[in-house]
C-alpha cells in the first residue's frame, strides 16, 4: 500500500530524471551544451507536450534553489576585500549597462511594437535582467569565472540582482491599484535585512561553524552549511531582495573561514542537481500554445530585444575600455533575459500595470531568449576567435595521436614534460595562450593551440587515444572541469592532475583522478629539507624527516578524503618533536 501511495509522486520524478539523463548527454555530444538539453527535456515533459507536469511555476520556484547554491559557491571564492575592489565595476559598469539597455529597450517597445510607454518600460526592464543561471553556468564550463572578464560579468549580475528591489518599487508606484506608497518602505526594509545579514555573518558564522566542527560529524557540518545558505536566502526574499543575493553574501562572509573547502564540497552536489532542475522548470514553462498563436510577434520581439540589448552591452563595454572582441563576447553572453523577469512581470500583472496576455508574451520571449543563448554562444565561439590565435607559429590542435596528452604549458607543465621526453615518450601538448605557444616555439617546442576545458578540443587533441592525460593548468576550476570530462568521456586514460591546494586535492581524489599533486608541496618539502641541512643535520636525518613528513601528509589527506577538512589533525606537527628522529647535532662546539 505504501508503494502504491508513493506511485503518483515517484512516477513524475522518474520521468523527469529520465528525460534529463537522456537529453543532456545527447545535447552535449551534439555540441549544444547541457543547458539546452535541460530546456529541451523540460519542454518535452511539460504541459505543452506530454503533460506529465501541469504546474511548472511551483517547480520553478523550488528549483531557484539551484541558482541560490551556485551563487553561494561563487561567494566562497570571493574574499570581502576582493568584492570591495569590484565596487566600481558593480555600481559603475553595471549601472551604466543596465540604464542604457532599459532606455533602448523601452524605446524599441514604443517605436517598433507600438506598446504604451509604461508597458514598454516593464517589458524592457524585465528583459534587461540577464539570466544568472545561464551566464554563471557558461562561465564555469569555460573556467572563466576568476578571469578579469569573468569578474566583470559577476559584477554586472550582482548589480542586476540588486536592481530587482527598485524595479519592484517602481512597479508598485505605477500600479493603478494604489500600492505606490510602499516603495520607500520596501527599500528601507531591504537595506535593514542586508545589514542584519552582514552583522550576523561577521560575528556569528565563525563561532557557529567552530561549534559544529567540534561535534566531529560531517553530516552536522553539511546541515549547518545548508542552514546558512537557505536561511540567508529566505531572509533576503523576506525583505524583497533575491534569494541568490542572500546566498552570495553568506558565501563571501564565509570565504575567509577555515571550513570553506569542506562547506563547498558539501554544497556542490545540491547545487548541480537543483541547477539542472531549474533549467528543466524553465523549459516546462514554455507555453507552446502562446508560441503557436503569437509566433510572428514573439519572433520579432525576440530578435529586436536581443539585438537592442546586445548593442547597449557592446557600447557600454567599449566605453569602459573593453577591446572589440571582449565587448562582442560580453554582448553575446548577456543578450538574453533572465529568471528575475518572471518576478517583475508577475508583480506587474498583480498590480494591474500589464495584462495577462502581455505577461504571457513577455515571459515567453524571455524563455526563448534563454533557450537560444547556448546556440548563439556556440556560433560566437566559432566566429569570434582571437586574431592572435591564427598567427604564424600557432597551430590549432587537430588529429593529434600522442601516447600522452599534456594540457597547459606553463611553468608546471614545462617541467613535467621534461620527464616524459627524457624517456622518449610521444607527447601531444596543448595550451590556450597564443603568446606562450609562440614563445615555446622559440625554444624548439611544438605546442598546439586548444582550450582543454572544451570536449571537442580534447577529442581533436587525441584524448581518446592517449594512455595518460596530464592536466597542468593553473586554474583550479579549469582543472576540475577537465577532470570531469576526461573521466566521463575517456575512462581508459590515466588522469594526472595538478591541484591548487589541499581542498582541491580532496575534490580531485573524490572525482576519481589516478594521481594528483599540489603545485607547491614538493618544492616546500625540498625547501624544508635544505633548511635542516643548513642547521647541521646529516643527510640520513634529512631523508628520514622528509619521508616522515610525506607519510604523515599522505595519511592526513587520505583521512580528509573520507572525512572532512578537520580530519587527520593529529598528523600535523604544531611544535618541535620532544624526541628528535635522530640526535641533534652539536653546532659550533669548536668555534673557540
Amino acid at each position: 500500500m505504501a508503494v502504491e501511495g508513493l506511485g503518483p509522486t515517484i512516477g513524475p520524478v522518474v520521468v523527469l530524471l529520465g528525460a534529463a539523463v537522456i537529453a543532456v548527454p545527447l545535447f552535449r555530444r551534439l555540441g549544444l551544451g547541457s543547458v539546452l538539453g535541460y530546456f529541451g527535456a523540460g519542454a518535452l515533459v511539460g504541459p505543452s507536450v506530454l503533460g506529465v507536469f501541469t504546474d511548472p511555476d511551483t517547480i520553478l520556484h523550488f528549483a531557484e534553489l539551484g541558482v541560490v547554491m551556485f551563487l553561494f559557491v561563487i561567494g566562497l571564492e570571493l574574499r570581502p576585500q576582493k568584492l570591495w575592489a569590484l565596487r566600481g565595476q558593480i555600481f559603475g559598469l553595471g549601472l551604466v549597462q543596465v540604464s542604457l539597455a532599459i532606455a533602448l529597450l523601452s524605446l524599441a517597445g514604443v517605436m517598433v511594437f507600438a506598446l504604451p510607454p509604461v508597458t514598454a518600460f516593464i517589458a524592457g526592464a524585465g528583459f534587461v535582467l540577464s539570466s544568472t543561471a545561464v551566464i554563471m553556468s557558461s562561465l564555469q564550463e569555460r573556467g572563466e569565472i576568476a578571469s578579469p572578464e569573468g569578474q566583470k560579468s559577476v559584477s554586472i549580475l550582482l548589480f542586476e540582482d540588486l536592481l530587482i528591489v527598485p524595479l519592484l518599487a517602481v512597479v508598485a508606484f505605477l500600479s493603478p491599484l494604489g500600492q505606490g506608497e510602499g516603495g520607500l518602505q520596501s527599500a528601507a526594509l531591504a537595506l535593514a535585512g542586508l545589514a542584519l545579514l552582514l552583522v550576523a555573518g561577521r560575528w556569528l558564522l565563525g563561532p557557529f561553524f567552530a561549534l559544529l566542527a567540534r561535534a566531529r560529524a560531517r553530516e552536522v557540518l553539511s546541515a549547518g552549511a545548508l542552514l546558512v545558505v537557505l536561511g540567508s536566502a529566505l531572509l533576503m526574499e523576506a525583505v524583497g531582495l533575491s534569494m541568490a543575493m542572500g546566498a552570495f553574501v553568506a558565501g563571501v562572509l564565509l570565504s575567509g573561514s577555515s571550513y570553506r573547502h569542506q562547506i563547498e564540497s558539501d554544497i556542490e552536489p545540491f547545487k548541480g542537481l537543483l541547477m539542472g532542475l531549474f533549467f528543466l522548470a524553465v523549459g516546462m514553462s514554455l507555453n507552446l500554445a502562446v508560441v503557436a498563436a503569437e509566433w510572428p510577434l514573439l519572433l520579432a520581439m525576440l530578435l529586436v530585444y536581443v539585438l537592442v540589448k546586445a548593442v547597449a552591452i557592446y557600447a557600454t563595454a567599449r566605453a569602459f575600455g573593453a577591446v572589440n572582441l571582449a565587448a562582442l563576447r560580453r554582448a553575446v553572453m548577456f543578450a538574453q533575459g533572465g529568471e528575475f523577469a518572471f518576478v517583475l512581470y508577475t508583480a506587474a500583472v498583480a498590480g494591474g500595470v500589464i495584462d495577462a496576455r502581455e505577461n504571457a508574451i513577455f515571459s515567453t520571449v524571455v524563455i526563448l531568449s534563454m533557450a537560444v543563448t547556448p546556440l548563439i554562444m556556440i556560433a560566437a565561439d566559432r566566429l569570434l576567435r582571437d586574431p592572435g590565435a591564427g598567427l604564424d607559429g600557432v597551430e590549432p590542435a587537430n588529429g593529434l595521436r600522442g601516447q600522452a596528452l599534456l594540457i597547459g604549458f606553463g611553468r608546471f607543465g614545462q617541467i613535467a614534460l621534461q620527464m616524459l621526453l627524457a624517456r622518449g615518450a610521444q607527447v601531444s601538448v596543448i595550451d590556450n595562450n597564443p603568446d606562450r605557444i609562440r614563445e615555446a616555439a622559440r625554444f624548439g617546442y611544438k605546442v598546439f593551440f586548444g582550450d582543454g576545458t572544451r570536449l571537442d578540443i580534447l577529442r581533436t587533441s587525441g584524448a581518446a587515444q592517449a594512455q595518460v592525460i596530464l592536466i597542468c593548468v593553473d586554474d583550479r576550476r579549469a582543472v576540475s572541469s577537465i577532470v570531469e570530462q576526461v573521466r566521463h568521456e575517456f575512462p581508459n586514460a590515466a588522469v594526472l592532475a595538478r591541484s591548487y591546494d589541499r581542498g582541491h586535492s580532496m575534490a580531485l581524489i573524490r572525482a576519481g583522478v589516478d594521481y594528483e599533486v599540489r603545485e607547491t608541496v614538493e618544492s616546500a618539502l625540498l625547501m624544508g629539507a635544505e633548511g635542516l641541512r643548513r642547521l647541521g643535520w646529516d643527510e640520513a636525518a634529512v631523508t628520514e624527516a622528509l619521508e616522515d613528513t610525506r607519510r604523515r601528509d599522505t595519511q592526513r589527506l587520505a583521512e580528509q578524503v573520507l572525512g572532512d577538512i578537520m580530519s587527520g589533525h593529529d598528523k600535523i606537527l604544531t611544535a618541535p618533536v620532544p624526541e628528535p628522529l635522530t640526535p641533534v647535532p652539536q653546532l659550533a662546539k669548536n668555534a673557540s
